[in-house]
């Protein structure tokens, strides 16, 4: 079953989505509606390039979000990106908490990450990880504001802004569909080491085997 055609995305007064109310019943009303695919890993060509940009906004698109939020859960993820459940389509979900353990559930449509400037800008080196990197860890320092500009379901314009882990999801899901992994982001050494953290590992979700 489709998401319902008139729902509507809420926007506050300063046109960025409302997405820390009724969390657990939206979450909740996609998966229920979504089937759960495996996650696909590092090598599988569709996560090192660039996605298409979403043009139709119809019960496919509806559909795909529904799966994604069913395949995040089952993977026990905070974000999930199209292309790791093998779609070529700008779409991210996400069910993550900020630093001040509030809940935020969402996606966003071709989403654009918002330039900010470098003054006051605070760099957060925590660690990361990437359900397309299964078992891995590694310190990557990114900004601790995140401002994503893209399109609900219905192609209407959304702004999403997170601060702390929150922002580190925005900052690494909007990556995934322009083909960037967060190993891409650390030193050769350090991407070795995530990479053979994920040999050594055994992911506790279905994933799709590289040829």
């Amino acid at each position: 079953m489709a998401q319902q055609e008139n729902q509507v995305t809420p926007i506050d007064d300063e046109g960025y989505v409302v997405d820390t109310e009724d969390c657990e019943a939206r979450e909740l009303a996609h998966r229920e509606r979504g089937t759960s695919r495996p996650i696909t890993v590092v090598g599988n060509p569709v996560l090192h390039r660039e996605c298409k940009d979403v043009t139709e906004f119809g019960e496919e698109l509806a559909q795909l979000i529904d799966d994604m939020f069913a395949s995040q859960k089952t993977a026990e993820g905070v974000g999930l990106a199209a292309n790791q459940i093998g779609v070529d389509a700008k779409v991210f979900v996400y069910d993550c908490p900020d630093d001040d353990g509030k809940r935020h559930t969402g996606y966003v449509v071709n989403p654009k990450l918002v330039e900010l400037p470098a003054a006051g800008r605070v760099l957060d080196d925590s660690n990361e990880g990437c359900l397309s990197v299964p078992t891995a860890y590694a310190p990557l320092a990114r900004p601790d504001y995140a401002e994503v500009t893209g399109q609900d379901a219905q192609g209407n314009p959304v702004k999403v802004r997170g601060t702390g882990y929150f922002a580190r999801c925005l900052q690494h899901e909007t990556d995934h569909l322009y083909g960037y992994l967060y190993i891409d982001r650390l030193s050769k050494r350090e991407r070795k080491d995530a990479l053979r953290q994920m040999e050594e590992g055994t992911p506790r979700y279905p994933v799709v085997p590289n040829d």
